[in-house]
């Protein structure tokens, strides 16, 4: 059987690998860019975060979290781990639960599976970006500027809009309603959060470790913590990026940057540094407390 992948990122060749091991399967993967796992490099800040030991479906988020559970049972995270030691990757998991490769290096991952792919027999053409897809009488013909390639079974893994400037687009969605797949509303997950960036400016690229709440008409939306980095247009950040699903226009987003302190705690430290320096100008009255 011709099996023909569209997209050769984390899904694309993880499904060539997988259809691979029927030795009966012809397998092509057509990748847009120049080369596969392009987005991969980029993930966990270049680190790769590659799953994660709590995937329980509670876990996850979007109006029926419930779809993930026949994926997670089929292929749970213990089936992800040997998935990655079969083809040589070492791995570390962290407290959070997060796994990243023991390189700590992106490239790591997509090299295993690259070498896996060319160990396998998969065929992969990179720079075939697909314009067409069409239903044949039997099975499916992918067209590109090159030529057109054939498949008896067709695997869309094109990837989302996420990441526009390491090449997300929509054209898979558009694919896939070419054949006749209805496509649910799109919304941003784990982004940056754009603000009023005037009072914010200089500090751009200052990361503090801080609370977050975000509010709306006053009333407590969600609330989180960890490493924030101040941006030239707003908060980034892993803290930001678990709170960002549940952000929209006109929200407050509120930043403690004392977080281990409480109140009365802060309190009695400020109060100890105006007596102990009663004319010391307010510019300099946090020195020594938080980032200058």
């Amino acid at each position: 059987m011709k099996v023909l992948i569209l997209g050769g990122g984390a899904s694309g060749m993880a499904a060539a690998l997988t259809a691979a091991l029927d030795p009966e399967n012809q397998v092509t993967v057509l990748e847009r860019q120049a080369r596969v796992g392009r987005k991969l490099l980029a993930t966990g800040n270049g680190r790769c975060n590659l799953t994660n030991l709590h995937m329980e479906h509670d876990h996850f988020h979007g109006g029926d979290p419930a779809f993930v559970i026949p994926a997670l049972t089929r292929f749970p995270v213990a089936d992800t781990l040997d998935f990655f030691r079969r083809l040589g990757l070492l791995t570390v998991a962290e407290p959070s639960g997060r796994v990243y490769p023991f390189s700590d290096q992106a490239n790591s991952v997509v090299d295993v599976l690259r070498l896996g792919l060319d160990r396998m027999g998969v065929t992969l053409v990179a720079g075939a970006e697909v314009l067409a897809l069409t239903k044949k009488a039997r099975g499916y013909s992918a067209k590109t500027a090159e030529g057109s390639y054939y498949g008896d079974k067709v695997i869309v893994a094109c990837g989302g809009q996420a990441g526009g400037k390491l090449g997300g687009t929509d054209w898979g969605y558009r694919l896939l309603e070419s054949l006749g797949h209805p496509i649910t509303v799109r919304k941003p997950a784990l982004v940056q959060l754009r603000t009023d960036s005037g009072p914010i400016r200089g500090l751009k690229g200052i990361r503090a470790d801080a609370g977050l709440t975000l509010k709306e008409e006053g009333r407590t939306v969600a609330q989180g913590g960890g490493e924030v980095q101040f941006t030239d247009f707003g908060v980034s950040g892993p803290a930001v990026f678990e709170l960002s699903r549940y952000a929209k226009a006109g929200q407050t987003l509120l930043l403690d940057l004392v977080r281990p302190w409480d109140d009365q705690a802060l309190r009695a430290h400020l109060e100890a540094r105006r007596e102990a320096f009663p004319a010391l100008p307010l510019e300099d009255f946090l020195t020594g407390s938080l980032h200058n």
